[in-house]
């Protein structure tokens, strides 16, 4: 297994530099289930933050960027489960995808409740506005 970073990932979802795309291409063309890419979710959280805010991709491009990670084989998606909910929050508009990841990710951690600022984030099951 090999750790794959944002950048790595952005080239190949975004394909807008011919020659690190090429080697992004070449990188995630050669894994397969024996030698998996592992996405840690700061990978992911960042990839899907990049996608969103410097690419202004839509929600529903990003939700399929999620898909496509989770649902192949080659890749190992850390916290796979707060990942699915988390982009399940991102596809059903309640959230963006970190808060959502964010949550999901103190709940599996056995976190009672997650304290924001975020007025947005706190409305959100497991959050709690900090006061």
């Amino acid at each position: 297994m090999i750790g794959l970073d944002t950048n790595v990932l952005i080239r190949y979802f975004t394909q807008d530099d011919p020659h690190l795309s090429a080697i992004a291409n070449r990188i995630i063309g050669g894994l397969s289930e024996s030698s998996q890419g592992f996405i840690s979710i700061v990978t992911l959280a960042e990839t899907i933050w990049v996608l969103a805010r410097t690419y202004d991709r839509p929600r529903d491009d990003l939700v399929r960027v999620i898909r496509a990670l989770l649902g192949t084989s080659v890749f190992r998606v850390q916290n796979e489960l707060q990942v699915y909910a988390a982009m399940e929050a991102l596809e059903s508009g309640t959230t963006g995808f970190s808060d959502a990841l964010i949550g999901a990710v103190d709940s599996w951690a056995g976190c009672s409740h997650t304290l924001t600022f975020d007025k947005k984030a706190a409305r959100l099951p497991g959050f709690q506005l900090a006061r």
